[in-house]
């Protein structure tokens, strides 16, 4: 199955036409993803029913034909898992109970939690065997750092101040918190592979707000940890990282994490990229989406600076950052169109 997979072939060096998926692709910007969600109740109700799960995860795939589809759930099922209660509010986004203290972890169930995590695994499932042979299917977990700063601020925040502060003020008790997260996700991702899916990312969104040396300890660590418990049960199973906006940090991420490509954020020059990273390992990225939402020539002539740096070596087109609802589909066919049709100058 694999060797018909150019995202797979590409994750193992191989050079070539360039493959592509997006950040995000299944979501709000599809109008059939909109109709799903008028009856589906709640956005956990939609991540936990595998029936409906699924489809969203196949419906860019059916009308796009990326080389990937992404499971679609969300980075915080696994402190949902835990026993922190979560929801999501319109227009709000993920609220949770914080936890803001060593002495609040016991109110956390390890016990099962995996085992609570079922519906998404039978989601992996019936994606996989709604997928050629040719389209590789991605699982994913949040990094500890990232879904640790939503469990201690209660929400998504602009600079992680209430994780930072905690880590800084009882290291010893934030790392319990995070090995608490390791322990979990690399289960977790492995049981995804189990599963079906074929390529993970760990995606460390907040990855960037950390200093250099807490960027060693709460990013590169756990992350390496999770790679090394996963690829001993599944060693063939690629693995990006996303440490977004950790600039020069990227390096230092590539050689102390094990993964086998990284997604460049938009913020990375193409030719640091290319000359830094590529190299080293398969990169992914890194169109603005913001761009993707304006198109026209600007997008084209950057897809094109993109293609032109990176696309000999190997080489995933993606984004910086998800897509964004407002993204009109007829960019998203295009900037499809030019990744196909791209040849070497």
């Amino acid at each position: 199955m694999q060797g018909k997979s150019r995202l797979i072939n590409t994750l193992k060096g191989e050079t070539g036409l360039p493959s592509i998926w997006l950040m995000r692709q299944a979501g709000r910007y599809l109008p059939e993803y909109q109709e799903l969600r008028k009856s589906a109740g709640s956005f956990l109700d939609l991540c936990y029913t595998p029936e409906l799960a699924a489809e969203v995860t196949l419906q860019p795939i059916r009308r796009f034909g990326f080389d990937a589809a992404i499971l679609f759930s969300d980075i915080l099922v696994i402190p949902d898992a835990l026993g922190q209660p979560l929801e999501f509010r319109e227009g709000e986004g993920p609220v949770l109970e914080p936890i803001v203290n060593a002495g609040e972890l016991d109110r956390l169930k390890r016990e099962g939690a995996v085992e609570r995590l079922a519906p998404v695994f039978e989601t992996v499932m019936r994606a996989r065997d709604g997928l050629g042979d040719d389209v590789a299917l991605i699982g994913f977990c949040g990094a500890p750092w990232t879904v640790a700063t939503y469990m201690v601020a209660g929400k998504g925040t602009p600079d992680q101040r209430d994780a930072k502060r905690w880590a800084y003020e009882d290291p010893g008790g934030f790392a319990r918190l995070i090995a608490l997260l390791v322990d979990v996700s690399a289960e977790y991702l492995s049981r995804q592979v189990d599963a079906g899916a074929q390529v993970l990312q760990i995606f460390d969104s907040w990855a960037g707000n950390l200093a250099d040396d807490a960027f060693a300890r709460w990013s590169i660590d756990p992350v390496a940890q999770i790679v090394a418990r996963v690829k001993s049960d599944h060693p063939a199973v690629p693995i990006i990282g996303f440490p977004r906006g950790a600039g020069p940090l990227y390096q230092d991420f590539i050689a102390g994490t094990g993964v086998d490509a990284v997604s460049c954020d938009t913020s990375l020059p193409l030719q640091w990229i290319k000359i830094e990273l590529q190299p080293a390992v398969t990169v992914q990225g890194n169109l603005d989406p913001v761009l993707l939402v304006a198109g026209g020539e600007a997008m084209e002539r950057r897809v094109e600076a993109i293609l032109q740096s990176l696309g000999t070596g190997p080489f995933i087109f993606n984004l910086g950052h998800g897509i964004l609802p407002e993204t009109p589909l007829a960019h998203v066919e295009r900037l499809v169109e030019l990744v196909r049709n791209w040849q070497p100058a």
